[in-house]
């Protein structure tokens, strides 16, 4: 959809106390002078006159939408957000990312599908309802990583390993709402993993997450800290392909490197922002807003 004035009407979808969706928005406003910051639970989608409303704005009249953050946390209702973005994409509104490429990352076992068909390297992994396979998994794996399907920054994520407690811990796991097993081989890392970021498919920079001390894992949540980082062309190469597969505006791809070469742990729907901007000092929003101004911008 090509813009109407001079200056685009771009909202951005994300969270009122988020600061990556803050900072968007307040970029968009010194691009454009409108600022819009659209919380989903906040919407009022009437299928009789086709008006989705938010706090007052006819969504359908604006020229794009750039979707930083669907809600607060990962869970199974986002996908039903995202169909109303894909209404307003299909009656005309530019959105970035295009839901049908979020969809499919916002289910863990989704993406991980998608990546396996696609010949990327991932940890060993096992996918079941069974308790039993589960735990052969475990066993087999040394240590693993239990993975809710809807799920970021690690949470809800448990390491486990064969002991008596095994099954119950499991079962404990699957009646915490995870009735479906994901269950990850805890792989060996030097205490840190990547953050290779993509702009419109194109290699921008990379960060590292330098794990906590006694943390498996290295979310900031966990205390990780952002480091900046050299990743070698193989692992930029393997990231780009990765990322390749979804048809992103703007992604992350989460590698690390492991005895077994660089694997791939997941690839971000919304990008992080904050790992480019701490490590870098790269300002992402600054470049997105400018990318989505160009494709916006009228030809010729």
């Amino acid at each position: 959809m090509a813009p109407t004035r001079q200056n685009p009407k771009i909202g951005v979808v994300g969270v009122s106390n988020g600061w990556s969706s803050g900072h968007l928005a307040d970029v968009v406003a010194a691009r454009t002078g409108h600022r819009l910051l659209v919380e989903m639970r906040r919407l009022e989608f009437d299928l009789a006159s086709g008006r989705v409303n938010c706090d007052g704005t006819d969504l359908g009249t604006l020229d794009a939408l750039i979707v930083k953050k669907l809600g607060a946390r990962y869970r199974p209702e986002l996908l039903d957000r995202l169909e109303i973005l894909h209404y307003l994409h299909a009656r005309g509104v530019a959105v970035f990312s295009k839901p049908a490429s979020i969809m499919r990352l916002l289910d863990r076992l989704s993406g991980t599908v998608t990546l396996r068909i696609g010949g990327i390297p991932m940890p060993d992994t096992v996918v079941t309802e069974d308790i039993e396979h589960a735990a052969s998994a475990v066993v087999r794996f040394g240590k693993a990583v239990l993975k809710p399907l809807y799920t970021s920054k690690a949470r809800g994520m448990e390491v486990v390993k064969d002991g008596p407690d095994l099954r119950d811990r499991i079962e404990a796991f699957r009646s915490a709402g995870n009735s479906i097993l994901y269950v990850q081989r805890l792989m060996s890392l030097p205490g840190q993993d990547m953050g290779v970021v993509f702009l419109g498919g194109q290699y921008v920079a990379s960060y590292a997450r330098v794990a906590g001390k006694l943390a498996w894992n290295t979310t900031t949540a966990s205390g990780g800290r952002y480091r900046p980082c050299e990743p070698s062309d193989a692992v930029i190469d393997l990231a780009y392909r990765a990322q390749a597969l979804f048809d992103l505006d703007f992604t992350c791809v989460d590698v690390g490197e492991t005895p077994d070469g660089p694997m791939v742990f997941e690839v971000s729907a919304f990008g992080g922002f904050r790992g480019l901007k701490e490590a870098t000092g790269i300002d992402a929003a600054e470049r997105y807003v400018d990318y989505v101004l160009r494709k916006l911008a009228p030809e010729g």
